[in-house]
């Protein structure tokens, strides 16, 4: 059987403090390096031994990826590092409070921000120093791919080509692969293994640092998803992210 673990970074420091995080290259939190060691205890334990690994350009999901590898002892799988792996980009919502964007605009419309498939945030400027253009790291990337907001639908069309071109066909010669990314970008890649609809993906949340492995047959198909990790204290992880764009 061969598996793909899917795998939303540990808690970030912008994760504490509930603020729109997007692009902006935040670090891991204290407890958000507690979460991917945990994360990485539970592969451990569940026995996996993987063949490559991918994930983003973003220090966050970089660094969980580097700690789960090292508490399996795993240091020198191959890992391949992608811009398009990169979180939804909230464009002027980044660095905002989540709970006081609420209060001020209202639950329903940070709903649709958060977790609308097809609806955009205000976009950055260019010229902002929050912008891809000013960041060293985008510089080989056609301006015209760099994004300045983005719906989920825009992130599901920059990773999804990234997912069917490059990752799920290693598949086929590899047994094992760790994919540590972000909330958004996942949710596309889940979103379209699982067929969900454009409507229901909103009310899908991934919480940080827990493993969802996807088994798959010789032939590639899909014959089973699951979390690792207690499902009670998942439920209530899920819950809290869910709870994250709420005024009260």
């Amino acid at each position: 059987m061969k598996k793909i673990v899917l795998i939303r970074h540990g808690q970030s420091e912008y994760n504490l403090k509930n603020l729109f995080t997007g692009w902006y290259d935040c670090p891991l939190s204290e407890n958000g390096f507690k979460e991917a060691k945990k994360a990485g205890k539970l592969l451990k334990e569940a026995g996996f031994l993987f063949d490559a690994a991918y994930t983003s350009v973003l220090k966050r999901a970089i660094d969980t990826l580097n700690v789960i590898l090292n508490e399996l002892g795993q240091d020198w799988v191959p890992v391949e590092k992608t811009w398009r792996l990169n979180e939804k980009h909230y464009g002027a919502l980044q660095g905002l409070n989540k709970k006081q964007t609420a209060e001020k605009y209202g639950e329903e419309k940070v709903l649709l921000w958060r977790r609308g498939f097809d609806v955009r945030p205000a976009p950055l400027d260019k010229d902002d120093d929050r912008s891809p253009y000013r960041d060293r790291r985008y510089d080989d990337i056609p301006r015209q791919y760099l994004p300045l907001t983005e719906s989920l639908k825009d992130a599901v069309e920059r990773c999804l080509p990234y997912w069917q071109e490059v990752i799920f066909p290693s598949l086929k010669n590899k047994n094992q692969i760790l994919v540590a990314a972000h909330g958004n970008s996942l949710r596309g890649i889940i979103k379209y293994l699982k067929n969900i609809s454009d409507k229901d993906i909103a009310s899908f949340n991934l919480p940080t640092a827990v493993p969802y492995v996807f088994e798959f047959d010789e032939d590639l198909n899909c014959v089973k998803d699951y979390f690792l990790g207690d499902p009670e204290e998942i439920k209530e992880l899920m819950r809290q992210v869910a709870e994250q764009g709420k005024a009260s």
